[in-house]
């Protein structure tokens, strides 16, 4: 969040301040004032204050303005016009406890136009911000809203204002109420006003706000940690299958977050467990490409995995006519399934895709999201998009498919 500068309160505070300063000789003249003239004692002190304004000679004009405090019985309109002057002087020596005195003098006086009304309060509201007054600010924050100001840069500071005065349920309430409007209004939310949601959400144990909002973030924004914190949410969630560990690898392996070596060895073995071979070999490559694998004490060991592969894969070619027309004799599309993506995850795309289709069609499948998730994923891997994100749109299990299916249609949508 950006950090409220005085240097730019002073904009506003020298539009409304002093620049229709009464001159004292010609007070009655003046069409603002006319009906309420300063008491010359009063108007030579302030008028004195102002040109010590003007030749920047803050400490002076100050000394000019509390001489006036002393005296008695001030009117209204005398008492207006010293503070409107100390706010100038104010804003322009960086005085943010002078700022918030004079300011709230002015706004309860309510003599200026609806216009200046408006910046002033908006003026408060941020010196009370930057003091860590952070109720005052909330009151004022909102009070700019209900009385017309469009600032919206502000309501990240209602917020948090709301959230730093203890106030978090009220906070979360605003900030869920912008995600909505925005997306309502056919805007992206704020990367800030995600972010805040997601910690918000994350501190009051809401797993799903958290996990929601860092769906958002990752669809909008594509940072690598936001899909690292989401991938984490998915699988500490309690309805996740584990069945579905793998799936989630090739999740992280495409969005880059595989770096480890624990994560290629068990990536690779879970492959070979499930009898995709092929892809275990891929993955070991990889691993050996980023220097994960083939380093260190374990060298062996990971020469020994590749082996491994290399031989399932020679075994599975060999088996695999008769592992053909047993799947096409079953009564369940199941092992047609399971070959076709083994085919696929080894490069083999057209010729699993085709075998998937004709498995998912037989139906009785065990479990008919993860086919149509894998079948999805089959289509994004060989460049047929807009199959892949229709059928991944039928994917809505609890289990973690249907978190994996979103996820992989935004990673789509964001791969050239």
């Amino acid at each position: 969040m950006k950090h409220l500068r005085l240097s730019q309160l002073a904009i506003v505070i020298a539009a409304i301040g002093c620049a229709a300063l009464p001159e004292m000789t010609g007070v009655v003249g003046n069409t603002a004032y006319a009906q309420e003239a300063m008491r010359p004692e009063v108007g030579k002190l302030v008028q004195q204050a102002g040109d010590m304004f003007r030749a920047k000679k803050y400490r002076d004009a100050l000394g000019k303005l509390q001489e006036t405090d002393r005296i008695s019985n001030k009117t209204v309109n005398e008492s207006f016009t010293i503070e409107r002057m100390r706010l100038a002087v104010a804003s322009a020596s960086g005085d943010n406890d002078l700022i918030i005195r004079s300011g709230e003098v002015i706004v309860a006086a309510n003599k200026l136009g609806s216009k200046e009304q408006l910046q002033l309060i908006q003026v408060l509201a941020n010196a009370y911000y930057k003091a860590g007054n952070y109720a005052k600010a909330a009151k004022a924050y909102e009070r700019y809203f209900a009385e017309g100001g469009t600032d919206t840069s502000l309501r990240q500071y209602l917020t948090q204002a709301k959230a730093q005065s203890g106030d978090n349920a009220g906070a979360m309430k605003d900030v869920k109420a912008e995600i909505v409007a925005a997306e309502k209004a056919g805007r992206v939310p704020a990367q800030a006003t995600l972010e805040f949601y997601a910690s918000g959400a994350l501190r009051a144990g809401d797993k799903a706000g958290y996990q929601n909002a860092l769906e958002k973030l990752v669809a909008f924004y594509g940072k690598k940690e936001y899909w690292v914190n989401l991938i984490n949410a998915v699988e500490r969630n309690k309805e996740f299958n584990s069945r579905l560990s793998m799936d989630l690898y090739r999740l992280k392996l495409a969005v880059g977050s595989i770096k480890e070596t624990k994560d290629y060895m068990e990536m690779a073995q879970i492959a070979i467990q499930d009898g995709n071979n092929g892809e275990a070999l891929k993955i070991i490559e990889a691993g050996y490409k980023a220097g994960a694998l083939g380093q260190g004490n374990e060298a062996a060991r990971h020469g020994r995995l590749r082996d491994l592969a290399t031989k399932k894969q020679t075994e599975a070619k060999a088996a695999a006519a008769a592992n053909e027309a047993a799947a096409e004799a079953a009564a369940d599309g199941t092992a047609l399934v399971s070959i076709g993506f083994s085919y696929v995850t080894s490069g083999e795309l057209e010729k699993g895709i085709a075998m998937m289709e004709k498995g998912i069609k037989k139906d009785n499948l065990k479990y008919p999201d993860d086919a149509n998730l894998h079948l999805g994923m089959a289509y994004l891997m060989a460049g047929k998009k807009s199959n892949g994100l229709k059928v991944l749109k039928t994917v809505q299990g609890k289990d973690g498919s249907g978190d994996l299916a979103r996820y992989w249609t935004i990673y789509a949508n964001q791969s050239k």
